[in-house]
């Protein structure tokens, strides 16, 4: 690679589909890679599902495992009444986990490590938050911005914090994802790239390269578990948003 940032950068596949507004639009890496995540994990819940057998294999006993684990993290984070939401967050489980792995592919690009998409996924969740919150509880609603118990002359400057509070919280769901999902990659291209240096250097530097190199299979280790991570904490944060509007706590 020319840069770190190169295995970042979004590019044609083809000639320009249609345009709209004088703007070419494409088929890119990025929409490449979203559609074999969208594929897979469909893949998995579907076929592995298909047999549904007493003993279940493996495909199915881990599209189970998948199905219960969020299951049970939405329904004690955001309660009972959240259990008609759980396809919602589940697909955003499962689109973001296949995106992150994806991402550890060779010559791949790592979809949630541009903060465009994680911010149209965010924004998606809170308009279903805000438009149930306004159906569940009408213009009492707004309470959610008010304190309980706080000193009146207090409230217009809690009601400011509270509401810029909510209105953030698209947008740090969106970067931590970009962030975390950014350094772990530049990480990993650095100390290749330090291993790839040292290998070609003079014979008393080559030893070194192993260094980095044991590092390097060390964080990319590391990368897959985070991929699991983050797609849980970005599950998990969205459930807990959601009991705010159901719940009104």
């Amino acid at each position: 690679m020319a840069s770190l940032l190169e295995e970042f950068e979004i590019h044609d596949l083809g000639a320009p589909l249609f345009s709209i507004g004088g703007h070419s639009i494409a088929f890119t890496n990025s929409a490449l890679f979203m559609f074999l995540a969208i594929g897979s994990s469909t893949a998995l819940m579907v076929l592995a599902m298909r047999p549904q057998a007493v003993i279940p294999g493996r495909w199915q006993m881990l599209a189970e495992k998948m199905y219960d684990f969020i299951a049970e993290m939405v329904e004690s984070t955001a309660g009972e009444q959240s259990k008609p939401f759980f396809p919602f967050i589940f697909t955003i489980f499962t689109f973001i986990l296949f995106c992150n792995l994806f991402g550890m592919l060779p010559r791949s690009l790592a979809v949630t490590s541009h903060i465009l998409i994680n911010v149209s996924i965010a924004l998606s969740l809170f308009a279903i938050i805000i438009i149930t919150g306004f159906i569940k509880h009408g213009l009492h609603f707004f309470h959610l911005f008010v304190p309980a118990g706080a000193p009146k002359f207090m409230l217009p400057f809690l009601v400011v914090i509270e509401f810029f509070s909510f209105a953030v919280r698209p947008f740090s769901l969106s970067i931590r994802l970009f962030a975390n999902m950014l350094a772990g990659h530049i990480l990993l291209g650095v100390f290749a790239g330090m291993t790839v240096t040292l290998l070609a250097a003079g014979w008393m530097l080559k030893p070194l390269g192993i260094l980095p190199l044991g590092i390097n299979i060390a964080i990319t280790g590391f990368e897959f578990f985070v991929a699991f991570l983050q797609a849980y904490i970005y599950a998990i944060l969205s459930a807990v948003y959601l009991r705010d509007a159901l719940e009104m706590h």
